[in-house]
């Protein structure tokens, strides 16, 4: 599991972008969602392969 902070999550188009520790930015979709994020929550995550990079799945409040 990663760690980071979401840098930026839009509710109403249903993404955003996760802030890993290591300074990573890495796309987070409302699918890959376990709880309910908003900006600047601290999260644990998975990294999986998609269409078009890399996408954080998994994610849960820390």
């Amino acid at each position: 599991m990663k760690t980071g902070k979401v840098k930026f999550f839009n509710e109403s188009k249903g993404f955003g972008f996760i802030k890993t520790n290591e300074g990573q930015e890495i796309f987070v979709h409302v699918t890959g969602l376990i709880d309910k994020v908003r900006e600047n929550d601290n999260v644990t995550f998975e990294v999986a392969q998609g269409k078009k990079g890399l996408n954080a799945v998994n994610v849960k409040i820390a």
